[in-house]
């Protein structure tokens, strides 16, 4: 395993400055962003629809129909199939506007109404990747793919300048912590896991707004003066939400994002470093790696040590999307309501026992044991094939970016010094 990850890993001893590293990061951060934010966008979506119980099939233009009596009496369709009105936007069912025409049986115009809600239900739930990069592409359009790229950026690269030569710090300089006390075996474990704290921790308000914005599913397109208002609308909402729960609530998730990065991390580099070393030792060549080597080596090593961490950390994903979804879907916190003295006289009047808090709001290790319970071990792994598929080449491009960058550097830093 490499000890040296000046330029490259461990392929030169010349020393790089800082500010290479951080360009080097940089670069990969913008590659990497543009190639899998469609990917980020579909994974969010999957993880933050809500499960939609199995229907008999030929169901929907009988027995069920009765059941649209049950709604609100002012929601309905003003248009088959073009303009729906939700019950917290995840409502199974819509309601036409006349309810005598459920109230007295299915008949063919019920039957009809409710077909074009099956057709509705079906065009805003995902089944799979390709079904959602599909879907939104065809019914948002094209552009809703890239939502919440800016935020992207301005989280990636912030994250990834910290995370990155913060790592190569840990790992290479003497001084560091982890050079002194740990094990070399360890290292690419701790180094990783202690970098990714610190870097998630710095952009989780960013990270929030992001995850947010890509959650919200558009009614025509994603662009122009309708992606501007969706953004303001987001940005107010953790605004209220900041100003309400104080400062602190933007951080909301960051204990599951570490439940999720830290172990991802940890793995991730204990992986990308033991097979870059297999790598090189198979070859076994004193000769200086080239460019083209030193692409495919940290490429593939990327690669495959980021899918296989991000599969097995998927669950974490889901409990961080899902949480931080809660509060922009109309849920508000329910562990600490605001009290008011009507309100306070009336519990005391009433003598009612304060609601226990939705699953969302407890624990890490409760809420995903009650989405075991509820919806099965699919339910932990729901977006995994998106994670992956995005993590995948985003690990390769951004490793392999950041290596060849540095590879340059320390090529240049010679020839300077010749």
């Amino acid at each position: 395993m490499p000890d040296n990850l000046d330029g490259g890993v461990g392929s030169s001893a010349m020393e790089i400055s800082a500010g290479q590293r951080m360009l080097s990061a940089v670069t990969g951060s913008l590659l990497t962003s543009l190639l899998v934010t469609p990917l980020d966008v579909v994974r969010v979506r999957l993880q933050s629809q809500a499960p939609t119980p199995p229907t008999p099939s030929g169901s929907w233009p009988g027995s069920h129909v009765a059941s649209f009596s049950k709604l609100p009496a002012n929601l309905g369709i003003s248009a088959c199939c073009r303009e729906v009105f939700w019950v917290s936007n995840k409502a199974e069912f819509c309601l036409a506007p006349s309810r005598s025409a459920f109230s007295t049986g299915p008949t063919p115009a019920s039957a009809a109404v409710a077909g074009c809600a099956a057709e509705e239900v079906q065009r805003r739930t995902f089944t799979s990747t390709l079904d959602g990069l599909r879907k939104i592409a065809r019914h948002e359009g094209l552009t809703t793919l890239w939502r919440g790229l800016s935020p992207t950026l301005a989280m990636a690269i912030p994250a990834n300048v910290i995370y990155f030569t913060g790592y190569d710090w840990l790992r290479s300089n003497a001084q560091s912590p982890v050079a002194q006390r740990v094990p070399d075996g360890y290292a690419p474990l701790v180094a990783g896991a202690l970098a990714r704290t610190s870097a998630a921790t710095a952009i989780s308000p960013i990270e929030m707004f992001r995850t947010r914005l890509q959650a919200t599913a558009s009614t025509g397109g994603a662009h122009g003066a309708g992606s501007r208002s969706l953004s303001m609308e987001v940005f107010r909402g953790l605004r209220e939400m900041a100003q309400l729960q104080g400062y602190s609530s933007l951080w909301r998730g960051l204990s599951l994002t570490l439940w999720r990065d830290v172990p991802f991390s940890g793995l991730y580099w204990w992986g990308y470093e033991t097979t870059v070393g297999l790598l090189k030792a198979a070859r076994a060549s004193a000769a200086p790696e080239s460019h083209a080597t030193t692409l495919m080596d940290s490429f593939g090593a990327g690669a495959l040590s980021g899918a296989l961490a991000a599969f097995v950390t998927t669950p974490f994903d889901v409990g961080k999307t899902r949480r931080q979804v809660r509060q922009h879907s109309g849920h508000p916190s329910t562990a600490n309501p605001p009290a008011t003295a009507g309100s306070r006289s009336q519990r005391a009047s009433s003598r009612l026992p304060s609601p226990p808090p939705p699953p969302e709001e407890g624990s890490m290790p409760r809420f995903l044991t009650h989405i075991f319970r509820t919806e099965g071990l699919a339910g932990l792994w729901t977006g995994g094939a998106a994670r992956c598929l995005k993590v995948a080449p985003a690990c390769a491009i951004m490793i392999s970016s950041y290596e060849i960058g540095k590879k340059m550097a320390a090529g240049m830093n010679e020839r300077q010094n010749e």
